[in-house]
Protein backbone atom coordinates (compact mmCIF):
# COMPACT_ATOMS: atom_id res chain seq x y z
CA UNK A 1 0.00 0.00 0.00
CA UNK A 2 1.46 3.34 -1.05
CA UNK A 3 0.61 6.94 -0.26
CA UNK A 4 -1.96 8.46 -2.58
CA UNK A 5 -0.57 10.93 -5.07
CA UNK A 6 -1.96 14.33 -4.21
CA UNK A 7 -0.95 17.93 -4.19
CA UNK A 8 0.76 19.16 -1.09
CA UNK A 9 -1.79 20.25 1.55
CA UNK A 10 -1.54 23.51 3.39
CA UNK A 11 0.75 23.32 6.38
CA UNK A 12 -0.86 22.81 9.74
CA UNK A 13 1.30 24.49 12.31
CA UNK A 14 0.49 22.46 15.37
CA UNK A 15 4.18 23.12 15.74
CA UNK A 16 4.66 26.76 16.67
CA UNK A 17 5.70 26.97 20.29
CA UNK A 18 6.72 29.56 22.82
CA UNK A 19 8.55 28.86 26.03
CA UNK A 20 7.77 30.01 29.53
CA UNK A 21 9.68 29.99 32.79
CA UNK A 22 8.29 29.92 36.28
CA UNK A 23 8.41 33.71 36.25
CA UNK A 24 6.05 33.84 33.27
CA UNK A 25 3.23 31.45 33.80
CA UNK A 26 1.36 30.60 30.60
CA UNK A 27 -2.17 31.86 30.30
CA UNK A 28 -4.37 28.95 31.38
CA UNK A 29 -6.87 27.41 29.05
CA UNK A 30 -10.31 28.31 30.45
CA UNK A 31 -11.56 24.86 29.54
CA UNK A 32 -8.82 22.98 31.34
CA UNK A 33 -6.73 23.75 34.38
CA UNK A 34 -3.14 22.97 33.49
CA UNK A 35 -0.63 21.65 36.02
CA UNK A 36 2.39 23.77 36.82
CA UNK A 37 5.26 23.01 34.48
CA UNK A 38 8.03 24.11 36.87
CA UNK A 39 8.91 20.52 37.64
CA UNK A 40 12.02 21.30 39.68
CA UNK A 41 10.75 24.36 41.52
CA UNK A 42 13.08 25.29 44.39
CA UNK A 43 15.33 22.29 43.63
CA UNK A 44 16.62 23.77 40.36
CA UNK A 45 19.97 24.93 41.80
CA UNK A 46 20.52 21.59 43.58
CA UNK A 47 19.98 19.76 40.31
CA UNK A 48 22.40 22.03 38.48
CA UNK A 49 25.12 21.52 41.07
CA UNK A 50 24.38 17.95 42.08
CA UNK A 51 23.81 16.23 38.77
CA UNK A 52 26.12 18.29 36.65
CA UNK A 53 28.96 18.67 39.15
CA UNK A 54 31.56 20.94 37.66
CA UNK A 55 29.63 21.08 34.41
CA UNK A 56 26.47 22.12 36.19
CA UNK A 57 28.23 24.81 38.21
CA UNK A 58 29.79 26.31 35.12
CA UNK A 59 26.41 26.30 33.45
CA UNK A 60 25.20 28.88 35.97
CA UNK A 61 27.50 31.43 34.39
CA UNK A 62 26.66 33.38 31.27
CA UNK A 63 30.23 32.74 30.13
CA UNK A 64 29.53 29.06 29.82
CA UNK A 65 32.67 27.07 28.87
CA UNK A 66 30.45 24.26 27.57
CA UNK A 67 29.67 26.39 24.56
CA UNK A 68 33.34 26.31 23.62
CA UNK A 69 34.05 22.60 24.02
CA UNK A 70 32.29 19.25 23.81
CA UNK A 71 30.34 18.36 26.92
CA UNK A 72 27.48 16.00 27.81
CA UNK A 73 23.91 17.22 27.63
CA UNK A 74 23.22 17.52 31.38
CA UNK A 75 19.44 17.18 31.29
CA UNK A 76 16.56 19.11 29.77
CA UNK A 77 15.76 22.45 31.36
CA UNK A 78 12.45 21.45 32.90
CA UNK A 79 11.90 24.93 34.25
CA UNK A 80 11.42 26.16 30.68
CA UNK A 81 8.91 23.84 29.07
CA UNK A 82 7.18 24.94 25.90
CA UNK A 83 3.54 25.18 24.98
CA UNK A 84 1.96 25.87 21.63
CA UNK A 85 0.19 29.21 21.60
CA UNK A 86 -0.63 30.06 18.02
CA UNK A 87 -3.97 29.31 16.37
CA UNK A 88 -3.40 26.79 13.57
CA UNK A 89 -5.45 26.75 10.38
CA UNK A 90 -8.98 25.40 10.44
CA UNK A 91 -9.07 21.63 10.59
CA UNK A 92 -6.14 21.12 12.93
CA UNK A 93 -6.90 18.67 15.69
CA UNK A 94 -6.16 21.04 18.55
CA UNK A 95 -5.18 24.67 18.84
CA UNK A 96 -2.77 24.08 21.71
CA UNK A 97 -0.59 21.15 22.67
CA UNK A 98 0.60 21.13 26.27
CA UNK A 99 3.30 18.49 26.73
CA UNK A 100 4.83 19.55 30.02
CA UNK A 101 4.86 17.22 33.03
CA UNK A 102 3.26 18.01 36.41
CA UNK A 103 5.17 19.52 39.30
CA UNK A 104 7.37 17.28 41.38
CA UNK A 105 7.02 17.74 45.14
CA UNK A 106 10.47 16.26 45.74
CA UNK A 107 13.90 16.59 44.13
CA UNK A 108 14.82 13.98 41.52
CA UNK A 109 16.44 10.79 42.73
CA UNK A 110 19.32 9.10 40.95
CA UNK A 111 18.50 5.86 39.19
CA UNK A 112 20.06 2.64 40.42
CA UNK A 113 20.08 -0.56 38.39
CA UNK A 114 17.61 -3.10 39.85
CA UNK A 115 18.91 -6.03 41.85
CA UNK A 116 17.08 -9.24 42.72
CA UNK A 117 14.03 -8.39 40.63
CA UNK A 118 12.35 -10.89 38.24
CA UNK A 119 13.61 -10.72 34.66
CA UNK A 120 10.90 -9.39 32.36
CA UNK A 121 10.64 -11.07 28.95
CA UNK A 122 9.10 -8.98 26.18
CA UNK A 123 7.07 -11.22 23.83
CA UNK A 124 6.41 -10.74 20.11
CA UNK A 125 2.90 -9.29 19.75
CA UNK A 126 1.78 -11.94 17.24
CA UNK A 127 2.46 -14.76 19.71
CA UNK A 128 1.01 -13.45 23.00
CA UNK A 129 -1.36 -15.69 24.94
CA UNK A 130 -4.96 -14.83 25.87
CA UNK A 131 -3.93 -14.64 29.52
CA UNK A 132 -1.17 -12.16 28.71
CA UNK A 133 -3.49 -10.05 26.55
CA UNK A 134 -6.04 -9.72 29.35
CA UNK A 135 -3.30 -8.52 31.71
CA UNK A 136 -2.06 -6.01 29.17
CA UNK A 137 -5.54 -4.65 28.50
CA UNK A 138 -6.26 -4.33 32.21
CA UNK A 139 -2.98 -2.51 32.84
CA UNK A 140 -3.57 -0.02 30.05
CA UNK A 141 -7.20 0.45 31.05
CA UNK A 142 -6.08 1.41 34.54
CA UNK A 143 -3.41 3.71 33.14
CA UNK A 144 -6.04 5.47 31.01
CA UNK A 145 -8.29 5.87 34.06
CA UNK A 146 -5.69 7.72 36.12
CA UNK A 147 -6.21 11.49 36.54
CA UNK A 148 -4.64 13.45 33.69
CA UNK A 149 -2.25 15.24 36.06
CA UNK A 150 -0.92 11.94 37.45
CA UNK A 151 2.54 11.44 35.88
CA UNK A 152 1.73 7.74 35.43
CA UNK A 153 -1.43 8.42 33.39
CA UNK A 154 -1.59 7.54 29.72
CA UNK A 155 -1.91 11.22 28.85
CA UNK A 156 1.25 12.14 30.72
CA UNK A 157 3.14 9.15 29.34
CA UNK A 158 2.17 10.11 25.78
CA UNK A 159 3.24 13.70 26.41
CA UNK A 160 6.78 12.59 27.26
CA UNK A 161 7.44 11.97 23.58
CA UNK A 162 5.95 15.32 22.66
CA UNK A 163 8.15 17.21 25.13
CA UNK A 164 11.45 15.46 24.38
CA UNK A 165 11.00 15.06 20.64
CA UNK A 166 9.05 18.11 19.52
CA UNK A 167 10.89 21.09 20.96
CA UNK A 168 9.34 21.13 24.43
CA UNK A 169 12.58 21.34 26.38
CA UNK A 170 15.69 23.49 26.24
CA UNK A 171 19.24 22.60 27.14
CA UNK A 172 19.98 23.45 30.74
CA UNK A 173 22.37 26.29 31.56
CA UNK A 174 22.68 28.18 28.29
CA UNK A 175 21.78 31.85 27.86
CA UNK A 176 20.32 31.26 24.42
CA UNK A 177 17.48 28.86 23.81
CA UNK A 178 18.88 25.61 22.46
CA UNK A 179 16.47 22.74 21.94
CA UNK A 180 16.94 19.48 23.81
CA UNK A 181 15.78 16.98 21.19
CA UNK A 182 16.50 13.28 21.10
CA UNK A 183 15.85 12.54 17.43
CA UNK A 184 18.48 12.78 14.68
CA UNK A 185 21.37 12.08 17.06
CA UNK A 186 23.07 9.51 19.25
CA UNK A 187 20.40 10.08 21.92
CA UNK A 188 17.68 8.34 19.91
CA UNK A 189 18.19 4.78 21.17
CA UNK A 190 19.00 5.43 24.86
CA UNK A 191 16.16 7.95 25.33
CA UNK A 192 13.51 5.63 23.91
CA UNK A 193 14.90 2.71 25.92
CA UNK A 194 14.44 4.66 29.15
CA UNK A 195 11.03 5.89 28.02
CA UNK A 196 9.74 2.34 27.50
CA UNK A 197 11.44 1.11 30.68
CA UNK A 198 9.39 3.37 32.94
CA UNK A 199 6.21 2.99 30.89
CA UNK A 200 6.50 -0.79 31.26
CA UNK A 201 7.16 -0.61 34.99
CA UNK A 202 4.14 1.64 35.52
CA UNK A 203 1.90 -0.81 33.63
CA UNK A 204 3.20 -3.72 35.72
CA UNK A 205 2.64 -1.87 38.99
CA UNK A 206 -0.98 -1.07 38.05
CA UNK A 207 -1.75 -4.80 37.91
CA UNK A 208 0.68 -5.72 40.70
CA UNK A 209 2.79 -7.85 38.35
CA UNK A 210 6.54 -7.09 38.42
CA UNK A 211 7.10 -9.61 35.61
CA UNK A 212 4.85 -7.81 33.14
CA UNK A 213 6.68 -6.88 29.94
CA UNK A 214 5.61 -4.94 26.87
CA UNK A 215 4.97 -6.85 23.66
CA UNK A 216 7.09 -5.89 20.68
CA UNK A 217 5.72 -5.38 17.18
CA UNK A 218 7.88 -7.89 15.33
CA UNK A 219 7.66 -6.02 11.99
CA UNK A 220 10.99 -7.41 10.77
CA UNK A 221 9.70 -11.01 10.82
CA UNK A 222 7.49 -12.39 8.00
CA UNK A 223 6.27 -15.12 10.38
CA UNK A 224 3.19 -13.19 11.49
CA UNK A 225 5.05 -10.00 12.33
CA UNK A 226 4.87 -7.98 9.10
CA UNK A 227 1.25 -6.93 9.67
CA UNK A 228 -0.36 -4.72 12.28
CA UNK A 229 -0.79 -6.94 15.38
CA UNK A 230 -4.33 -8.16 15.90
CA UNK A 231 -4.22 -7.19 19.57
CA UNK A 232 -4.28 -3.53 18.50
CA UNK A 233 -7.23 -3.85 16.09
CA UNK A 234 -10.08 -4.53 18.54
CA UNK A 235 -12.10 -1.28 18.64
CA UNK A 236 -13.44 -2.13 22.10
CA UNK A 237 -9.96 -2.59 23.57
CA UNK A 238 -7.91 0.04 25.43
CA UNK A 239 -5.12 -0.90 22.99
CA UNK A 240 -7.06 0.60 20.08
CA UNK A 241 -6.50 4.02 18.53
CA UNK A 242 -9.00 5.28 15.91
CA UNK A 243 -6.42 7.62 14.38
CA UNK A 244 -4.63 5.07 12.22
CA UNK A 245 -4.50 4.57 8.49
CA UNK A 246 -7.96 3.16 7.63
CA UNK A 247 -6.57 1.39 4.55
CA UNK A 248 -4.58 -1.00 6.74
CA UNK A 249 -6.33 -4.36 6.99
CA UNK A 250 -5.29 -7.41 9.03
CA UNK A 251 -3.54 -8.75 5.92
CA UNK A 252 -1.83 -5.53 4.79
CA UNK A 253 1.93 -6.07 4.61
CA UNK A 254 3.97 -3.46 6.47
CA UNK A 255 6.12 -1.26 4.25
CA UNK A 256 9.57 -0.70 5.73
CA UNK A 257 10.40 1.49 2.73
CA UNK A 258 7.15 3.45 2.93
CA UNK A 259 6.87 6.35 0.52
CA UNK A 260 9.02 4.83 -2.23
CA UNK A 261 6.09 4.55 -4.64
CA UNK A 262 6.55 0.79 -4.87
CA UNK A 263 4.31 -1.97 -3.59
CA UNK A 264 5.88 -3.55 -0.50
CA UNK A 265 7.11 -7.12 -0.44
CA UNK A 266 8.70 -9.41 2.11
CA UNK A 267 11.95 -9.35 0.09
CA UNK A 268 12.07 -5.56 0.13
CA UNK A 269 11.41 -5.44 3.86
CA UNK A 270 14.17 -7.94 4.55
CA UNK A 271 16.50 -5.89 2.34
CA UNK A 272 15.73 -2.73 4.32
CA UNK A 273 16.57 -4.55 7.55
CA UNK A 274 19.82 -6.01 6.23
CA UNK A 275 21.05 -2.66 4.92
CA UNK A 276 19.93 -0.71 8.02
CA UNK A 277 21.35 -3.04 10.67
CA UNK A 278 23.98 -5.26 9.03
CA UNK A 279 25.83 -3.89 6.00
CA UNK A 280 25.19 -0.18 6.47
CA UNK A 281 25.74 0.11 10.23
CA UNK A 282 29.15 -1.30 11.14
CA UNK A 283 30.01 1.59 13.42
CA UNK A 284 28.21 3.14 16.40
CA UNK A 285 28.01 6.48 14.62
CA UNK A 286 26.19 4.85 11.68
CA UNK A 287 23.75 2.93 13.85
CA UNK A 288 23.09 5.45 16.62
CA UNK A 289 23.56 8.74 14.76
CA UNK A 290 25.73 11.83 15.13
CA UNK A 291 27.12 13.16 18.39
CA UNK A 292 25.03 15.82 20.14
CA UNK A 293 26.94 17.96 22.63
CA UNK A 294 25.83 20.62 25.08
CA UNK A 295 25.56 24.03 23.52
CA UNK A 296 25.02 22.68 20.02
CA UNK A 297 21.96 22.75 17.81
CA UNK A 298 20.17 19.36 17.74
CA UNK A 299 19.27 17.11 14.81
CA UNK A 300 22.79 16.74 13.39
CA UNK A 301 22.14 13.35 11.80
CA UNK A 302 20.14 10.23 12.61
CA UNK A 303 21.23 6.62 12.44
CA UNK A 304 20.26 4.03 9.85
CA UNK A 305 17.40 2.46 11.80
CA UNK A 306 15.90 5.77 12.89
CA UNK A 307 15.89 7.19 9.35
CA UNK A 308 14.84 3.88 7.79
CA UNK A 309 12.35 1.34 9.19
CA UNK A 310 11.57 3.36 12.33
CA UNK A 311 10.27 6.37 10.41
CA UNK A 312 8.66 4.21 7.72
CA UNK A 313 6.42 2.48 10.28
CA UNK A 314 5.43 5.79 11.88
CA UNK A 315 4.32 7.15 8.51
CA UNK A 316 2.71 3.87 7.41
CA UNK A 317 0.56 3.70 10.57
CA UNK A 318 -0.42 7.39 10.83
CA UNK A 319 -3.88 8.47 9.70
CA UNK A 320 -3.83 10.37 6.37
CA UNK A 321 -7.29 11.75 7.17
CA UNK A 322 -5.81 13.86 9.96
CA UNK A 323 -4.19 17.24 9.25
CA UNK A 324 -0.74 16.03 10.29
CA UNK A 325 -1.21 12.25 9.96
CA UNK A 326 -1.85 11.91 13.70
CA UNK A 327 -1.33 9.92 15.78
CA UNK A 328 1.71 7.87 14.73
CA UNK A 329 2.56 10.17 11.84
CA UNK A 330 3.62 13.12 14.00
CA UNK A 331 6.11 13.35 16.85
CA UNK A 332 3.85 15.28 19.23
CA UNK A 333 1.00 12.77 19.00
CA UNK A 334 2.77 9.44 18.36
CA UNK A 335 2.70 8.40 22.03
CA UNK A 336 -1.11 8.62 22.06
CA UNK A 337 -1.34 5.38 20.09
CA UNK A 338 -0.58 2.31 22.26
CA UNK A 339 1.04 0.64 19.26
CA UNK A 340 3.79 3.26 19.47
CA UNK A 341 5.28 1.51 22.50
CA UNK A 342 5.33 -1.89 20.80
CA UNK A 343 6.82 -0.30 17.69
CA UNK A 344 9.62 1.22 19.74
CA UNK A 345 10.12 -2.00 21.66
CA UNK A 346 11.12 -3.60 18.36
CA UNK A 347 13.32 -0.61 17.54
CA UNK A 348 14.98 -1.11 20.93
CA UNK A 349 15.37 -4.81 20.16
CA UNK A 350 17.45 -3.81 17.11
CA UNK A 351 20.01 -2.28 19.48
CA UNK A 352 20.45 -5.64 21.20
CA UNK A 353 20.67 -7.51 17.90
CA UNK A 354 23.11 -5.03 16.36
CA UNK A 355 25.69 -5.66 19.08
CA UNK A 356 25.64 -9.43 18.47
CA UNK A 357 26.49 -9.26 14.74
CA UNK A 358 30.10 -10.46 14.34
CA UNK A 359 31.18 -8.25 11.41
CA UNK A 360 32.32 -4.69 11.93
CA UNK A 361 33.03 -2.80 15.14
CA UNK A 362 29.57 -2.86 16.66
CA UNK A 363 30.32 -1.40 20.04
CA UNK A 364 28.53 1.45 21.76
CA UNK A 365 30.27 4.78 22.12
CA UNK A 366 32.83 5.08 24.90
CA UNK A 367 32.53 8.84 24.78
CA UNK A 368 31.85 10.28 28.23
CA UNK A 369 29.70 13.02 26.74
CA UNK A 370 27.28 10.37 25.50
CA UNK A 371 27.44 8.20 28.60
CA UNK A 372 26.74 11.10 30.99
CA UNK A 373 23.77 12.55 29.12
CA UNK A 374 20.81 12.79 31.50
CA UNK A 375 17.02 12.42 31.16
CA UNK A 376 14.16 12.72 33.67
CA UNK A 377 11.25 10.30 34.01
CA UNK A 378 8.61 9.54 36.61
CA UNK A 379 8.64 5.99 37.94
CA UNK A 380 5.78 3.72 39.07
CA UNK A 381 5.77 5.39 42.50
CA UNK A 382 5.45 8.91 41.02
CA UNK A 383 9.05 9.69 41.91
CA UNK A 384 11.00 11.94 39.56
CA UNK A 385 14.08 9.94 38.53
CA UNK A 386 17.32 11.13 36.94
CA UNK A 387 18.79 8.59 34.52
CA UNK A 388 21.94 8.51 32.42
CA UNK A 389 22.76 6.91 29.10
CA UNK A 390 25.53 4.82 30.68
CA UNK A 391 22.98 2.79 32.68
CA UNK A 392 20.95 1.87 29.58
CA UNK A 393 23.57 -0.05 27.58
CA UNK A 394 22.55 -3.54 28.72
CA UNK A 395 18.83 -4.32 28.79
CA UNK A 396 19.38 -7.43 30.88
CA UNK A 397 20.99 -5.36 33.64
CA UNK A 398 17.94 -3.12 33.45
CA UNK A 399 15.79 -6.20 34.10
CA UNK A 400 14.37 -7.17 30.72
CA UNK A 401 15.14 -9.21 27.59
CA UNK A 402 13.33 -10.09 24.36
CA UNK A 403 11.78 -13.46 23.58
CA UNK A 404 13.80 -15.07 20.82
CA UNK A 405 12.30 -15.50 17.35
CA UNK A 406 13.82 -16.14 13.93
CA UNK A 407 15.69 -13.21 12.38
CA UNK A 408 15.68 -14.08 8.67
CA UNK A 409 17.22 -10.80 7.47
CA UNK A 410 20.51 -11.38 9.29
CA UNK A 411 21.63 -13.70 6.49
CA UNK A 412 19.70 -11.98 3.69
CA UNK A 413 22.61 -10.28 1.95
CA UNK A 414 21.36 -8.09 -0.87
CA UNK A 415 22.21 -8.92 -4.49
CA UNK A 416 23.19 -6.63 -7.37
CA UNK A 417 20.52 -5.99 -9.96
CA UNK A 418 22.98 -6.35 -12.83
CA UNK A 419 26.48 -7.73 -13.31
CA UNK A 420 29.58 -5.56 -13.50
CA UNK A 421 29.89 -6.10 -17.24
CA UNK A 422 26.31 -5.09 -17.91
CA UNK A 423 26.81 -1.95 -15.85
CA UNK A 424 29.90 -0.96 -17.83
CA UNK A 425 28.02 -1.27 -21.11
CA UNK A 426 25.11 0.80 -19.78
CA UNK A 427 27.47 3.45 -18.40
CA UNK A 428 29.24 3.86 -21.77
CA UNK A 429 25.91 4.13 -23.59
CA UNK A 430 24.59 6.78 -21.21
CA UNK A 431 27.68 8.94 -20.68
CA UNK A 432 29.65 8.17 -23.85
CA UNK A 433 32.84 7.05 -22.19
CA UNK A 434 35.38 8.53 -19.76
CA UNK A 435 35.38 12.06 -21.17
CA UNK A 436 31.64 12.38 -20.75
CA UNK A 437 31.86 10.88 -17.30
CA UNK A 438 34.28 13.61 -16.26
CA UNK A 439 31.88 16.16 -17.72
CA UNK A 440 29.09 14.66 -15.66
CA UNK A 441 31.23 15.03 -12.56
CA UNK A 442 31.69 18.76 -13.12
CA UNK A 443 28.40 19.49 -14.85
CA UNK A 444 25.31 21.31 -13.56
CA UNK A 445 23.91 18.26 -11.80
CA UNK A 446 26.82 18.19 -9.35
CA UNK A 447 27.01 21.89 -8.47
CA UNK A 448 26.25 22.66 -4.86
CA UNK A 449 24.02 23.47 -3.16
CA UNK A 450 22.07 20.74 -4.88
CA UNK A 451 18.28 20.96 -5.06
CA UNK A 452 16.02 17.91 -4.90
CA UNK A 453 12.43 18.59 -5.87
CA UNK A 454 10.59 16.21 -8.18
CA UNK A 455 13.25 14.42 -10.25
CA UNK A 456 16.28 12.27 -9.51
CA UNK A 457 19.84 13.59 -9.54
CA UNK A 458 22.85 11.49 -10.54
CA UNK A 459 26.43 12.60 -9.98
CA UNK A 460 29.93 11.18 -9.83
CA UNK A 461 31.57 11.15 -6.41
CA UNK A 462 35.32 10.61 -6.02
CA UNK A 463 36.72 7.99 -3.66
CA UNK A 464 39.80 8.98 -1.63
CA UNK A 465 41.25 5.47 -1.77
CA UNK A 466 40.78 2.28 -3.80
CA UNK A 467 41.59 -1.41 -3.35
CA UNK A 468 41.74 -1.31 0.42
CA UNK A 469 43.07 -4.31 2.32
CA UNK A 470 40.93 -6.43 4.60
CA UNK A 471 42.63 -4.83 7.60
CA UNK A 472 41.93 -1.35 6.24
CA UNK A 473 38.25 -2.22 5.87
CA UNK A 474 38.08 -3.54 9.41
CA UNK A 475 39.66 -0.38 10.79
CA UNK A 476 37.88 2.21 8.66
CA UNK A 477 34.38 1.94 7.24
CA UNK A 478 33.95 3.68 3.88
CA UNK A 479 30.95 5.98 4.14
CA UNK A 480 28.90 8.16 1.84
CA UNK A 481 28.25 11.49 3.55
CA UNK A 482 25.36 13.65 2.37
CA UNK A 483 25.81 16.84 4.34
CA UNK A 484 23.89 20.07 4.79
CA UNK A 485 20.49 18.50 4.11
CA UNK A 486 18.05 21.37 4.53
CA UNK A 487 14.24 21.37 4.40
CA UNK A 488 11.15 22.78 6.04
CA UNK A 489 10.78 20.91 9.34
CA UNK A 490 7.00 20.89 9.05
CA UNK A 491 7.23 18.56 6.03
CA UNK A 492 7.43 14.78 5.85
CA UNK A 493 10.64 14.26 3.90
CA UNK A 494 12.05 11.23 2.14
CA UNK A 495 14.67 10.49 -0.49
CA UNK A 496 16.38 7.25 -1.45
CA UNK A 497 20.07 6.79 -2.24
CA UNK A 498 21.38 4.42 -4.91
CA UNK A 499 24.91 3.65 -6.06
CA UNK A 500 24.06 3.34 -9.73
CA UNK A 501 23.05 5.30 -12.82
CA UNK A 502 20.43 2.76 -13.85
CA UNK A 503 16.66 3.05 -13.81
CA UNK A 504 16.20 3.08 -10.07
CA UNK A 505 12.52 2.21 -10.36
CA UNK A 506 13.69 -1.31 -11.25
CA UNK A 507 15.85 -1.47 -8.12
CA UNK A 508 14.56 -2.08 -4.61
CA UNK A 509 15.98 -2.46 -1.10
CA UNK A 510 16.59 -6.13 -1.86
CA UNK A 511 19.27 -5.02 -4.34
CA UNK A 512 22.83 -4.03 -3.42
CA UNK A 513 22.61 -0.77 -5.37
CA UNK A 514 20.15 0.54 -2.77
CA UNK A 515 22.37 2.29 -0.20
CA UNK A 516 19.63 3.54 2.14
CA UNK A 517 17.03 6.23 2.77
CA UNK A 518 16.61 9.54 4.49
CA UNK A 519 13.12 9.86 5.98
CA UNK A 520 11.65 12.13 8.63
CA UNK A 521 8.34 13.05 10.21
CA UNK A 522 7.19 16.65 10.24
CA UNK A 523 7.75 18.15 13.65
CA UNK A 524 7.82 21.44 15.50
CA UNK A 525 10.41 23.99 16.50
CA UNK A 526 10.85 26.38 19.35
CA UNK A 527 10.16 30.04 18.79
CA UNK A 528 13.89 30.51 18.32
CA UNK A 529 13.93 28.19 15.34
CA UNK A 530 10.46 28.81 14.00
CA UNK A 531 11.60 30.52 10.82
CA UNK A 532 14.57 28.26 10.25
CA UNK A 533 14.79 25.07 8.30
CA UNK A 534 16.02 21.76 9.62
CA UNK A 535 19.70 21.25 8.83
CA UNK A 536 21.00 17.72 9.19
CA UNK A 537 23.00 14.99 7.44
CA UNK A 538 22.94 11.38 6.28
CA UNK A 539 25.89 8.97 6.54
CA UNK A 540 25.69 5.52 4.96
CA UNK A 541 28.21 2.68 5.27
CA UNK A 542 29.17 1.40 1.79
CA UNK A 543 32.15 -0.94 2.29
CA UNK A 544 30.12 -4.12 1.76
CA UNK A 545 28.08 -2.49 -0.99
CA UNK A 546 31.18 -1.66 -3.05
CA UNK A 547 32.52 -5.18 -2.57
CA UNK A 548 29.30 -6.73 -3.81
CA UNK A 549 29.15 -4.36 -6.79
CA UNK A 550 32.77 -5.23 -7.66
CA UNK A 551 33.57 -1.52 -7.51
CA UNK A 552 36.52 -1.50 -5.10
CA UNK A 553 38.95 -0.48 -7.84
CA UNK A 554 36.81 2.42 -9.05
CA UNK A 555 38.16 5.89 -8.33
CA UNK A 556 34.61 7.31 -8.42
CA UNK A 557 31.07 6.01 -7.94
CA UNK A 558 27.77 7.12 -9.41
CA UNK A 559 25.33 8.27 -6.74
CA UNK A 560 21.66 8.75 -7.55
CA UNK A 561 19.30 10.59 -5.21
CA UNK A 562 15.57 10.07 -5.73
CA UNK A 563 13.14 12.44 -3.97
CA UNK A 564 10.01 10.65 -2.73
CA UNK A 565 8.14 13.59 -1.16
CA UNK A 566 5.78 15.55 -3.37
CA UNK A 567 6.26 19.31 -3.63
CA UNK A 568 8.95 19.34 -0.96
CA UNK A 569 12.19 21.15 -1.67
CA UNK A 570 15.37 19.65 -0.25
CA UNK A 571 18.76 21.30 -0.62
CA UNK A 572 22.09 19.53 -0.08
CA UNK A 573 25.40 21.28 0.53
CA UNK A 574 27.83 18.47 -0.26
CA UNK A 575 28.22 14.77 -1.08
CA UNK A 576 31.50 13.07 -0.42
CA UNK A 577 33.14 9.82 0.62
CA UNK A 578 35.04 9.54 3.89
CA UNK A 579 36.38 6.82 6.17
CA UNK A 580 34.73 6.32 9.55
CA UNK A 581 36.81 5.11 12.48
CA UNK A 582 35.48 3.63 15.68
CA UNK A 583 34.70 6.34 18.24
Amino acid sequence: MQPTKRSKPKRHHVSKVTCNSNQNTPTPNPEEERPSYNILGKYRRDVLLGIGGLYGASALSNTNPLAMAAAPILQPDLEHCCITDDVPPKGVIEAQVYCCPPRSSSPPIDFKLPKGTPLRVRPPAQFVTDEYLEKYKLALKRMRELPSDDPRSFKQQADIHCAYCDGGYKQLGFPTELDFKVHFSWLFFPFHRWYLYFYERILGSLIDDPTFALPYWNWDNPDGGMVIPLIYRDEDSPLYDPRRNPDITPDTLVDLNYGSGKDPSVEQNLGVMYTSVVSGAKRASLFHGKAFFAGKQPELGGGTVELGPHTALHRWTGDPRQPNKEDMGRFYSAGRDPIFYSHHANVDRMWNIWKTIPTGKRRDFKNRDWLETTFFFYDENKNLVSVKVKDSLDSKKMGYVYQDVDIPWLQKRTKPKRTRKAKQVAFTQQFGGIGAAIAAETGPSSKFPLTLLDSKVTLLVKRPKQLRSKKDKEEDEEVLVIDGIEFDGDDDVKFDVYITDEDVEEIGPENTEFAGSFATLGHSHSNMNMDKKIKTSLTLGITDLLEDLDAENDDSILVTLVPRSENVTITIQSIKIEFEKEE
